[in-house]
């Protein structure tokens, strides 16, 4: 009898436990992809595109064997099951809370069809890093110590080969792939996923942990849509980190943050959306008529700030921001500005190619000081600084800020402003003083 293989943030064939197992379990194996409109919903278009676009290249790569099919995951797989006589749908195991509540209302409704469940997106899978009492870490330092302990195991040996796929044509279910029409900065798919890394490995990797904080240089793997959409297993790509030397050391460490955040998100599913430390949802925002305009001009890139600003364009143009840049934002929506971190998470959210819920929402509660390992409430960027430290000559400024172009200073610490150009939207140092009054009635005490 056949198997199904259902992927979902696993668009490749190569590292693909859940693939091995269905291959080893059954004469033939049929690949599907569910359109779940719940999730086309809740999704960028951006992220949409590039779905799109890795769903063709492992179509390609399957030869033309891919079903794809339309419709809520629970009523579209026992369908496929039952058409196709499937003894087992295989499965990565998702650990976020959405794809849980998904994955049980599937199992449920596939009655004695097994969902079978091998791997998971992440190098060490959420739930197995604990202290030794079974409970869950909240400082990132420790959890680190363990999971480098607990390690993970070698890339699992798949690919197009592994199994003989069935063909969809006649598939009752089948749907087209969808096409926003969105032209990405990335190329989407296996192939492309395993020549950027390549790449960076070649040529980046040795910088990494001197240039990683550098918005205005090439200096970091651009792999986050990748590990996103699972067109490259974390696992493949550790194996050629050599761990004697400082660049490889501070990727894995990034790495780690990955699966920190997803272990967080699966202990604390509420976190999603809420704070992780509901001590501050005492916390005084800003939610009227003005804060709203203030927002509008943060996600616009007119808040008169310049780092922030071009990060802002930088996000609207391409669905892509440098990591400094996001917490220099981050911390200019919450701190300066006083709105709810939600919002600007969902903006970002809505934006960002590579966004994922428990990195995106975690970094922001970061910054927010309600998450786990959060900044210290007083710490509190200063836009211009943050600038010139990690922008020092202007050129990524300059590149998304065309009006600065021409500016002698364009971090606008001294000198008049150029025209065209907006006046900051609030004074920093004001706000910054208001920021720790506020916190000081709650995270501060």
């Amino acid at each position: 009898m056949p198997n199904l293989l259902w992927f979902r943030r696993d668009l490749r064939l190569g590292d693909l436990p859940s693939l091995t197992a269905a291959a080893s379990d059954g004469d033939e194996v049929l690949a599907c992809f569910v359109l779940d409109p719940r999730l086309e919903a809740s999704s960028g278009r951006r992220r949409l595109q590039f779905l799109a676009d890795a769903l063709r290249a492992l179509r390609d790569e399957l030869d033309g064997r891919l079903l794809v099919t339309r419709g809520p995951p629970e009523e579209q797989i026992p369908l496929i099951a039952k058409e196709i006589d499937a003894s087992a749908v295989h499965v990565t195991e998702d650990f976020a809370p959405y794809g849980r509540r998904r994955d049980e209302r599937v199992r449920s409704a596939l009655g004695e069809v097994p969902l079978v469940t091998t791997g998971s997106p992440y190098l060490v899978s959420p739930g197995r890093v604990v202290k030794d009492n079974g409970e869950p870490y909240q400082v990132f330092t420790a959890f680190f110590r363990r999971w480098r302990e607990i390690g993970w195991r070698a890339p699992a040996r798949s690919g197009r080969d592994s199994a003989r796929w069935l063909d969809p044509a006649g598939i009752s279910t089948a749907a087209a792939i969808p096409d926003p029409g969105i032209e990405l900065d990335v190329s989407a798919g296996e192939a492309a996923a395993l020549r950027q890394w390549h790449d960076f490995v070649d040529d980046g990797l040795d910088r990494y942990a001197e240039e990683r904080n550098r918005p205005d240089r090439n200096g970091t793997s651009r792999m986050s849509a990748h590990l996103k959409f699972g067109t490259i297993h974390p696992r493949t790509m550790v194996t050629d980190l050599d761990l004697r030397q400082e660049g490889p050391r501070a990727y894995l460490r990034e790495l780690a943050f990955r699966d920190f955040y997803a272990a967080v998100l699966h202990h604390w599913p509420h976190s999603a959306w809420s704070n992780w430390n509901r001590d501050f949802d005492a916390m005084e925002t800003d939610t009227g008529e003005d804060a709203a305009k203030l927002f509008e001009a943060w996600k616009a890139g007119e808040t008169g700030f310049p780092v922030v600003d071009a990060g802002m364009r930088q996000l609207r143009q391409t669905g892509y921001m440098h990591n400094r840049v996001r917490m220099i934002v981050a911390s200019f929506l919450v701190k300066d500005l006083h709105l709810p971190w939600q919002w600007g998470a969902r903006w970002f959210l809505d934006q960002l190619v590579d966004g994922d819920v428990a990195n995106n929402q975690h970094g922001w509660q970061w910054t927010a000081g309600c998450g786990t390992d959060a900044a210290p409430y007083f710490r509190v960027f200063n836009p211009t600084t943050q600038g010139q430290k990690f922008d020092s000559a202007g050129d990524f400024i300059r590149r998304w800020i065309p009006e600065l172009a021409g500016a002698d200073d364009v971090h606008l610490a001294r000198g008049p402003r150029p025209s065209g150009y907006p006046a900051p939207i609030v004074d920093h140092g004001e706000e910054r003083a208001e920021a720790l009054r506020r916190y000081q009635r709650v995270g501060g005490k």
